[in-house]
Parts: C-alpha cells; sequence; structure tokens
C-alpha cells in the first residue's frame, strides 16, 4: 500500500456575525489517499490558512510513502519542516493533520479502531468539561451531566458558581495569559478558598520562570498546554514539577504519534492530561478521544457544547457528547470520514476578501487585566 494523493479542505466554522472575522475560527481537514482504495482522514490546527499551504508543499514527498511507516514519516516531516525554518505552530499543524490520517489507514486497513493500536481501552467513554462563568449557564451544564467545566478568573464568579452547583463539581479556572505573574498570584490566592480544579494559563506560558512562579506562591494546581507545538516544550514544565496539568492542542502538538508520548511523559510526572479541544473540529476529537481511551492519566477532554449545527454532519461517524462523557467508538479507524459536500458548503474565505477591522493598542494588550 502505497499514498496516492492528499487533499484538504479549509472550512469556516463560523456563522453569522462572526463569520466575516478575517482570521476566526476555521477547521483544516485532510484526506489522505492510497493506491488500496483506503482513505484516512485527519484534521491540523495552529494557524489553519498557512498549515494548509505547508501540507500541500509536503505532499511530494509523502506520495509514494508507505502509510503504515507512521513513526518513520512522523520524524521525516519534522526534519523536512525544521529545515526550513518554519514555526512550531505550522510545523505541527502540518503533522498533526498527516499523522492522524496514517493512524486512520492502519486501523481501516488492519479492520481495528485506532485506541486497539494504541494498547487497547481502559475506558469506553471520555469525560467531557465545558464552558461557563454564570450561575444559569453552569446549571445548564450540570443538568446536561456535566462534571467540570472552566470559567473566567474571578473569585467573584468562582464564589457564586460553587454556591449554584456545590463543591463536588470541577471547577477550572481559565486566564488566557492576561496576568504578570504578581497580578496572578493575587488571583490565586484569593480562588483558594473556592477548591478551583486548575489554574489555566495564568502568565504567558513560553515564559516558564513566570509560570513557575505562580506555581510556587499559589496553592492550585497550574495547568497549560494549549499553545505548544512538540512534546518537547513540555519537557521542563515536567521534570521542574510546574503544572500539574497538561492541555495540549492536539492539531498543533503532532497528532496522534506525539500526543500518546505526551501522556507517557506526564505519567511519569504524576501530571493529568486534558487536551485543549474548544476551538477544533469533530475529526481531532475522535483522535483525541482514541488516545484518552488509553492512557491511565486522563483527565477530562474539552468540548464546546454549542456549535455550528452542521458539526457533525460535516463529519459523519463522530460521535456526539450525552450526560457529559463521549463513548469510544470501535469501528476501523478513527470512525468518522469527511462530507465533501458539506465542507463546499462552508468553504474559508480567501485572506483577500475580508474587510480587516483594526484593533486598538488597548484592545490587544491585556496584561493586568482586573479580576
Amino acid at each position: 500500500m502505497v499514498i496516492t494523493n492528499i487533499k484538504t479542505y479549509l472550512i469556516c466554522a463560523q456563522e453569522g456575525n462572526n463569520a466575516d472575522r478575517p482570521r476566526g475560527r476555521n477547521w483544516l481537514f485532510v484526506k489522505i489517499e492510497t493506491d488500496a482504495g483506503i482513505s484516512g482522514v485527519g484534521e491540523g490546527g495552529g494557524w489553519p490558512a498557512v498549515v494548509e499551504k505547508a501540507i500541500h508543499e509536503l505532499k511530494p514527498f509523502l506520495l509514494g510513502e508507505n502509510p503504515h511507516a507512521i513513526e518513520h514519516l512522523w520524524h521525516k516531516l519534522y526534519h523536512l519542516l525544521h529545515g526550513h525554518g518554519v514555526t512550531g505552530a505550522v510545523r505541527g499543524g502540518a503533522i498533526s493533520a498527516i499523522d492522524m490520517a496514517l493512524w486512520d489507514i492502519k486501523g481501516k486497513s488492519l479492520g481495528v479502531p485506532v485506541h486497539e493500536l494504541l494498547g487497547g481501552k481502559m475506558r469506553e467513554a471520555i469525560p467531557v468539561y465545558g464552558h461557563a462563568s454564570s450561575p444559569d449557564a453552569a446549571k445548564a451544564l450540570i443538568d446536561a451531566g456535566y462534571r467540570a467545566f472552566k470559567c473566567s478568573p474571578s473569585a467573584k464568579t468562582l464564589e457564586n458558581l460553587r454556591a449554584t452547583v456545590g463543591w463536588e463539581v470541577e471547577i477550572g479556572v481559565h486566564c488566557h495569559a492576561q496576568f504578570t505573574p504578581a497580578a496572578a498570584i493575587q488571583l490565586g490566592k484569593a480562588i483558594e478558598p473556592f477548591r478551583p480544579a486548575f489554574l489555566e494559563d495564568p502568565v504567558i506560558p513560553e515564559d516558564i520562570d513566570a509560570l513557575a512562579k505562580v506555581a510556587e506562591k499559589v496553592n492550585v494546581p497550574i495547568a497549560t498546554g494549549e499553545r505548544f507545538a512538540t512534546k518537547w516544550a513540555f519537557t521542563e514544565l515536567l521534570s521542574r514539577k510546574i503544572v500539574d496539568l497538561v492541555q495540549p492542542e492536539t492539531t498543533r502538538l503532532g497528532g496522534i504519534t506525539e500526543l500518546k508520548k505526551l501522556a507517557a511523559m506526564a505519567e511519569a510526572h504524576s501530571v493529568k492530561v486534558a487536551p485543549h479541544d474548544g476551538s477544533v473540529g469533530p475529526i481531532v476529537e475522535m483522535a483525541n478521544v482514541h488516545v484518552l481511551a488509553t492512557i491511565p492519566n486522563c483527565y477530562f477532554l474539552e468540548h464546546k457544547i454549542q456549535d455550528v449545527p452542521w458539526r457533525y454532519a460535516v463529519a459523519p461517524g463522530a460521535v456526539q457528547e450525552a450526560g457529559g462523557e463521549i463513548k469510544v467508538p470501535d469501528t476501523p479507524g478513527l470512525g468518522v470520514e469527511i462530507d465533501e459536500a458539506v465542507t463546499l458548503a462552508h468553504q474559508a474565505k480567501p485572506a483577500a476578501d475580508f474587510e480587516y477591522r483594526h484593533s486598538t493598542p488597548e484592545q490587544t494588550t491585556r496584561l493586568d487585566t482586573q479580576w
């Protein structure tokens, strides 16, 4: 079996007024075809429009290759892109999409689900967490079966949420890296009495010493990872015991291959895994489900409970969340396909077709935002 073609689909995953945002929420799907008539699907992120170009630049290096040689092809692509000085997000996004599709091909050709190839299931369903910063939104999630969600960075918000949902529900606090270390420490100490499940990206995560300073001063589990593009970016965070929870974005990290390796690294440091999944599509969600089913340190999977109404129509076979969890599929490969007709109906517009809305410095600088 050899690779014969690679197709990409850049999709605008927004509707209404949001669809006019020039660099808004896009999904990038990929399909790898083989001479055996078996195709595999994947999803890449980081900067989807640029990642799409990277995938087509890589296509000649993949044609004629054995799709079962996943580890070999992962490293081949990594070194090809590294040699061109491609940024981590673009490199990781391209490799992620291709890697998922290769695992999908391998599972389909062997007649087994991807989780079987990764060591087999440890659980039948993956718990998910949502987003809620108001008592009404939190109550709606709990009524839908959720046992975890995250909220905006405010001690008062967390206090009100605890009063609404009680103490058995896990509530994380997402800071979007908008604080200085001093402000993050103040916030962390203020929310300690309300037992937050984690404090996510309290400072710019690339500044490891700043993150370490916060972790040392507050008694709240520290979480980060969605911005990182390889397992190596997590090495120091894990070895220095700075983080309690890693939140990789699998469409940036390097796909299924890299997520499985990172999970093992985290396990060796007593750290749990909860992939970032709030803005990406149904293909990577299935990839995350397959990996999380096979690891002992699975915590939760982030899930966007309210999404475009055609989310599952574009990816037939993707398992929908129900009762706060996603069942692990047993169909061969990832268990999902791409409906090309739906992708055509929601194609992302070229950047030149947008009217850009310029922002002010105040809108783009958020450090020390009051909490």
